[in-house]
């Protein structure tokens, strides 16, 4: 690339590159200092020096994806997660409190979800977001198949079972767009053909 002189620009530097390598250093250091319990320049340094040679020992495979975090679409995904819990920790308290209730069972079944991205990454974060949310939780999941079974609490009928496989296809498609991860290929047919 050259400017509007004719002479060559510098590339910019890769800061994404530089980001993905400095966040297990310096998420390493904080357990390190949080493990010694006190804050001392002893500590982050020995913690930087413990980072890199574990990272150096042990290197980080690759994760696949298009970009680095995506802040809008990642304050969509916190938001929505933030709501599931509170809803769902409301839903679990009033079916705790008509359970003492003769005759009023509580009921659940356990629902077969099939996901639409591929990836194993996401569906491996949509399990530990499913199992934090109460009221659910995650009993198998099968890659090969892009599927999950979730035991889930108060889905006694169509109506809640659809309503808990809408919950999941949301929270994977708001995962996808915060993680930039590409989209399962039938996803991205419907996309190319609309």
């Amino acid at each position: 690339m050259s400017g509007p002189d004719g002479a060559p620009r510098p590339t910019p530097p890769d800061t994404a590159g530089v980001l993905r390598r400095a966040v297990p250093v310096v998420w390493l250091v904080l357990v390190w200092v949080l493990l010694w319990g006190t804050f001392s320049w002893a500590n982050v340094l020995g913690g930087l020096v413990v980072a890199l040679v574990v990272l150096a020992v042990f290197p980080l495979p690759a994760a696949p994806g298009r970009g680095w975090l995506h802040p809008g679409a990642a304050l969509r995904l916190v938001g929505r997660f933030v709501v599931d819990i509170v809803v769902s920790s409301l839903q679990v308290a009033w079916q705790s409190l008509q359970s003492v209730l003769p005759g009023r069972p509580i009921r659940s079944s356990v629902v077969a979800v099939q996901l639409a991205s591929s990836s194993e990454f996401v569906m491996a974060m949509i399990v530990e977001m499913l199992s934090l949310v109460p009221g659910s939780v995650v009993i198998e999941a099968r890659p090969e198949r892009r599927t999950i079974y979730a035991h889930v609490l108060g889905a006694d009928d169509d109506a809640a079972v659809a309503a808990f496989r809408a919950q999941v296809a949301r929270l994977e498609a708001d995962l996808v767009a915060a993680l930039g991860r590409p989209a399962a290929p039938a996803a991205r047919a419907a996309e190319e053909g609309s």
